[in-house]
């Protein structure tokens, strides 16, 4: 199954370690070097089958490689994946840790990590006492998730805007699905802005929790995607807008941090046709990484973060107004643009 994935995949390198004590599957697939070393997260998960946690990192990176050169920044796309037969903790956790550390730092510069999904600053913390190329530690650019809330507020607010003339929040509905170290900061920020915030997540009580503090309503996780709203906002796992789910939205815009929102190409055409305005996920959610590189290794002040932050917004402005002249969906401009900044860095 490994040789199919990787015959298919236009990357550029992938390396799979299988680490014995542990039982974990080790993935690192550097996508693109073109404009800098290959940047993207760790994530740690449980999978029905190794080649999952394979084909999960391949999706990514490329997807890193689109987010890097929409967002501007002197880096390529990668992604790592520890696919485990169960979340380790304690030693074994720290060990497994160590290993993976090694292994980054053995590919000499290549690929640059950070956190992912159940990936902390403090596992950050362990990865680099063997790694050199770490960032969100917790002495340095720390948790990414806020810097990532911080892009998708803007770029909602851009959003808002292309479709009902104002970026003005006072008043209408937003449905954040999904409240967990992204999703809880954006509540805040949508609250303070004067929407009206409903949130759901598959763990009721911290779903419960974010509201109480955000003052929101709570939506049942299994009602999340037929419930009427003006944005919906995936900040949980990708894949929610599909074949299936599209005919059943009741938005009239769907933006928010997941990574792959889209289960298939095909599905930016299905949200295009019912009338449903898409903000590229990789556009959209790339705060974390403004916030990381700005931090650790750019030298950017919090007024310069700020500033990349809210052009977020405005790159996705640009994007809505290109898709409308060439009369093509806002996922097409954002691949255009992705193309064109790779074709002048080779």
């Amino acid at each position: 199954m490994f040789e199919d994935l990787l015959r298919e995949w236009d990357g550029e390198e992938a390396v799979v370690r299988f680490d014995r004590p542990s039982g974990a599957w080790m993935f690192v697939c550097i996508h693109s070097t073109v404009r800098g070393p290959a940047g993207g997260g760790t994530r740690m998960r449980v999978y029905g089958e190794p080649s999952d946690g394979l084909a999960d990192a391949m999706r990514l990176s490329a997807a890193m490689t689109r987010k890097m050169a929409v967002a501007d920044v002197p880096r390529g796309g990668g992604k790592a994946v520890l696919a485990v037969p169960e979340l380790p903790e304690g030693d074994a956790r720290r060990r497994l840790l160590l290993r993976y550390g090694e292994l980054v730092e053995s590919l000499c510069g290549t690929y640059e990590t950070a956190g992912d999904m159940n990936i902390s600053p403090a596992d950050l913390d362990v990865v680099a006492e063997r790694c050199s190329r770490v960032f969100g530690t917790t002495g340095r650019g720390g948790n990414s998730g806020r810097g990532t809330a911080r892009g998708v507020f803007h770029g909602i607010r851009a959003s808002v805007e292309h479709v009902f003339g104002s970026p003005d929040l006072g008043g209408r509905t937003v449905l954040v699905q999904g409240v967990g170290a992204v999703g809880a900061d954006l509540a805040g920020w949508l609250a303070e802005d004067g929407a009206r915030v409903l949130v759901t997540d598959v763990d009721a009580e911290l779903a419960g929790r974010v509201a109480g503090k955000v003052g929101a309503a709570v939506v049942a996780a299994d009602a999340a995607l037929t419930t009427e709203c003006d944005v919906y906002a995936p900040c949980a796992v990708g894949g929610t807008l599909n074949a299936e789910s599209i005919p059943g939205l009741r938005c009239r815009i769907a933006a928010g941090s997941a990574n792959n929102q889209l289960a298939t190409p095909e599905d930016g055409d299905r949200l295009h046709d019912a009338g449903i305005l898409y903000a590229p996920d990789y556009a959209i959610n790339a705060g974390g990484v403004l916030q990381l590189l700005g931090m650790e290794s750019l030298g950017w002040d919090d007024e310069e973060l700020e500033r990349r932050y809210a052009g977020i917004g405005d790159t996705l402005r640009m994007l809505y107004r290109e898709a409308d002249e060439a009369g093509i969906t806002p996922a097409e401009a954002a691949e255009r643009l992705a193309a064109r900044r790779l074709s002048r860095a080779t």
